[in-house]
């Protein structure tokens, strides 16, 4: 089974959500730890272990800096004794950029989900991300903010967003409401747009600046307001 197929139709309508409530954060905030689980109890037991560190590589950075994560906090996390890290992976490096590009991987998937869902691609899209960004905040910090101390993540990071930016500039395509036939023109405007949404939702999200969210209150406020924003930067 593919990585693509574990995910559950009812989870990508979930994430897709414009209202999370906080009483849906936690449960929200698990879907990937799900997925990431997937199909774990038809693996051998070496191959168990192997996705328990994993799993438990992902809770922990949903909650706590990459920077503090340590081989016997993720073993103790796990369940398992401390060498048995190092019997599926060379270091915490290692583990750090497998879980997070299983991570882009997951977010990859949800987001061409909403892309195919309706007649508004680039506001569904962006509802998705919103959601995805706030259910993981841990992890979308590892990618945007840890990118210099974690080497690794650079490059998963780099997919994240030339993914984004395809499917908005395919999607505007298909609809002619890009104001530009020049491809590249269309992925630089889309790049940049995407940095600004990246922006503001990590300060939305992860260093949760006050005045940032005292205008946010409202989700389908604040996905209007970059979804406009999308459409006018992408029209010239």
């Amino acid at each position: 089974m593919d990585r693509a197929s574990r995910i559950r139709p009812e989870n990508s309508e979930r994430m897709n959500s414009l209202s999370i409530q906080p009483a849906e954060h936690d449960r929200a905030q698990s879907e990937f730890c799900n997925w990431l689980v997937g199909d774990r109890e038809s693996l051998r037991k070496g191959e168990r272990t192997r996705k328990d560190l994993m799993v438990a590589c992902a809770e922990l950075l949903a909650s706590e800096p990459f920077d503090r994560l340590t081989v016997s906090g993720l073993c103790k996390a796990a369940g398992v004794a401390h060498g048995t890290f190092y019997v599926y992976f060379d270091n915490l490096n290692t583990i750090l950029a497998e879980v997070l590009g299983l991570f882009v991987d997951y977010v990859q998937i949800l987001i061409r989900s909403a892309a195919r869902q309706g007649e508004a691609p680039v506001r569904d899209t962006t509802a998705a991300y919103y959601a995805l960004f706030k259910a993981n905040a841990g992890l979308m910090k590892c990618l945007i903010m840890g990118i210099d101390a974690f080497p690794e993540a650079r490059a998963t990071f780099q997919r994240l967003n030339n993914d984004w930016a395809e499917i908005v500039v395919r999607s505007l395509k298909r609809q002619s409401q890009a104001g530009f036939s020049n491809e590249d023109e269309m992925m630089r405007r889309a790049y940049a747009l995407g940095g600004m949404v990246d922006q503001y939702l990590t300060a939305l999200f992860v260093t949760e600046d006050p005045w940032i969210a005292s205008i946010s209150q409202d989700p389908e406020a604040v996905i209007a307001t970059l979804t406009d924003i999308w459409m006018k930067g992408m029209k010239g």
